[in-house]
């Protein structure tokens, strides 16, 4: 019913920056909340920004102050602004969204996931 499509991973230096986007398609009236998780190679996958409908932000504290979240409500898409990255980083990165459909009923919905690879 939602689907989500992420993009922008890849590799990137130490110190270097990369920007995910995740588009959510669908019959969607409104999005409550949109989770960016990372899960690293046989680590459990870990929460690590979330935003809100109404613009309220948290953040891992391995991740404050270098990764910013944000939305485009109109485009149904959020971001993850990756600064600073460090080699721990590394892992997959995956996006969730709930919300509303046109249909009244709630929705959940995860991406693919992205690969990002942060090494020198």
């Amino acid at each position: 019913q939602v689907q989500l499509v992420e993009s922008g991973g890849g590799l990137v230096q130490p110190g270097g920056s990369l920007r995910l986007s995740c588009a959510a398609s669908g019959n969607i009236r409104s999005i409550y909340r949109t989770d960016w998780y990372r899960q690293a190679p046989g680590n459990e996958r870990e929460l690590v920004a979330t935003i809100t409908s109404g613009g309220s932000t948290n953040y891992a504290d391995s991740v404050k102050a270098r990764f910013t979240i944000s939305r485009d409500d109109a485009k149904n898409t959020a971001y993850l602004q990756m600064n600073s990255l460090k080699p721990e980083d590394t892992g997959d990165y995956y996006c969730y969204t709930e919300g509303l459909l046109e249909s009244r009923s709630h929705f959940i919905s995860w991406g693919q996931g992205t690969q990002v690879t942060v090494s020198s």
